[in-house]
């Protein structure tokens, strides 16, 4: 197994019908014999669609599908399944799918399998396992920005993903559907969060730029070839992915960069190995990036809210999951709360019209 592969046995629940499954595989050509052992383990992490690692006949696969119980939206496994089939062929760290299925009687949900890549995915557990040094950490955030940079720079007319999405009017879509997202998912009143919402939309950009988008780019969402961090060989967890405004996928890439500096809250609230010695600054990301790629970053205030806010929403509608039974994992109990640290921040940093030093 390899380095990336932090698994651990399926929670209660949340099994494949391994007899349907071994079928499916067989008539797929990805399965010999039907009689061959099947192993299946369960991702630690993630908090959304729900991701296994298949092995048998001396390979290994990774199968996704939503989580029980959940919304179609943003769960749209045909949809990933497609992005990842045409992107694979234009930008190789997009991981190869190979088959998609909606059939009902086969898992109870749609689902599709991919590629395992081999590598290390630096989660917050792995980065306190491992401990690298500043010096392999500004080697990390350089690998982590020119990759972030690729992606936007695609052509992805070319890659014949033109109809993901609408990119104009873009921004304004996104500050409105992710304020009635968190509406619909609140289980207390957050003030903050209300200043945060009629803040965004008075002080959305009207222009902006057109690009493929990932919409969760963050450390543990990729995989490094080897611990010399140079290679970045798969990004992967691309549910979300879009046509847009590229600030925005910064945005969101910022939200999850907590810093040393940061209030107590912030880095409990959202765990990162950025936290760690020898990351950048949120505001050197943004001066990297934008050196990188050309492009203009004065706004970057409203985009690094929108970022937090996204991830408040996104925690939110999980532990309203959870509030319901629809979910027993116990990662989620608090979610709530840092929902709503996550809304504090992005008011503080309104308020102070900066993205670093928020305490």
């Amino acid at each position: 197994m390899s380095e990336s592969a932090a698994t651990r046995p399926v929670r209660p629940g949340e099994e494949l019908p391994e007899p349907a499954l071994r079928k499916f595989l067989h008539a797929s050509g990805l399965l010999a014999d039907t009689a061959s052992p099947l192993q299946v383990q369960q991702f630690k992490n993630g908090y959304s669609n729900l991701t296994y690692l298949l092995g048998f006949e001396q390979k290994e696969y990774v199968l996704r599908r939503p989580p029980f119980a959940a919304p179609k939206r943003g769960h749209d496994m045909g949809r990933e399944f497609k992005v990842l089939e045409k992107l694979h062929r234009v930008f190789p760290k997009a991981p190869q799918a190979f088959v998609y299925s909606e059939d009902p009687q086969i898992l109870g949900a749609p689902f599709y399998i991919m590629e395992k890549v081999d590598g290390i995915i630096l989660s917050a557990r792995e980065a306190q396992k491992r401990h690298p040094s500043p010096e392999a950490f500004q080697t990390i955030a350089n690998a982590w920005l020119d990759t972030f940079v690729e992606l936007h720079n695609l052509d992805y007319a070319g890659a014949g993903l033109e109809s993901l999405g609408r990119p104009e009017g873009y921004v304004e879509r996104q500050v409105t559907n992710w304020g009635k997202q968190y509406l619909a998912a609140a289980t207390e009143r957050v003030k903050s969060a209300e200043k945060v919402m009629a803040w965004m939309q008075d002080h959305q950009p009207k222009t902006y730029q057109h690009s493929l988008i990932h919409n969760d780019y963050k450390y543990d969402n990729l995989v490094f070839s080897d611990d010399s961090w140079q290679e970045v060989a798969a990004v992967l967890d691309w549910e979300m992915c879009t046509l847009g405004d590229p600030l925005m996928d910064l945005g969101t890439s910022l939200g999850y960069w907590t810093t040393a500096s940061d209030p107590e809250f912030m880095k409990l609230g959202l765990p990162s190995p950025t936290v760690m010695e020898g990351n950048p600054s949120r505001s050197e990301i943004v001066e990297s990036y934008a050196a990188k790629s050309q492009r203009d970053v004065s706004n970057l205030v409203f985009y690094y809210v929108y970022g937090l806010f996204k991830v408040a929403v996104i925690a939110q509608q999980i532990y309203f999951r959870y509030k319901h039974g629809h979910t027993t994992d116990p990662r989620f109990a608090e979610l709530n709360k840092a929902s709503a640290l996550c809304c504090d921040a992005a008011w503080r940093a309104i308020q102070k019209n900066q993205i670093d030093d928020l305490h």
